[in-house]
């Protein structure tokens, strides 16, 4: 191999990891969100008092054929969710009405990829970090205090 190549190739791989670490490319269609908690500290707004340490995986995926987004908890126990009569532009922009269902998850609405709040239905409370961070959290390796906002 000469030198080009060699380059090329890691150019490409970095490229790949980089698309795989901010989630541009996701497998299955799926989005995550990762969240994190506070441990040995309260919360002050995106601020963490104590340890930042990785939570739980809020997956969705959006169906648009069907007009569905199913959601669940990665690697939990509880059960599998779904919105129906969504509407929905792509994995990372769709809106579903709140359902029986809503409570279990953390939102009904994701815009850009990122869960959009809605103050007046009921849904987990959290804070997400990028995957990156989320990541180098659970090799043990710290990223700050402070939650994506």
């Amino acid at each position: 191999m000469n030198r080009a190549s060699v380059l090329l190739l890691i150019v490409f791989v970095g490229l790949g990891f980089a698309a795989w670490a901010t989630d541009s490319i996701t497998l299955k269609g799926e989005w995550t969100v990762y969240t994190v908690a506070c441990e040995g500290g309260p919360w002050q707004g995106n601020r963490c008092g104590g340890k930042l340490v990785p939570s739980k995986l809020y997956r969705f995926r959006a169906l648009k054929a069907h007009r569905e987004v199913l959601f669940w908890t990665a690697g939990g126990q509880e059960p599998s969710g779904k919105y129906s009569d969504c509407e929905i532009s792509d994995g990372r922009n769709w809106f579903c009405g709140a359902n029986a269902d809503v409570g279990r998850t953390i939102t009904h609405h994701m815009v850009h990829g990122r869960p959009f709040p809605d103050p007046q239905v009921p849904t987990i409370s959290f804070h997400e970090v990028p995957k990156w961070r989320w990541g180098l959290m659970q090799l043990g390796i710290p990223t700050g205090s402070d939650a994506t906002e």
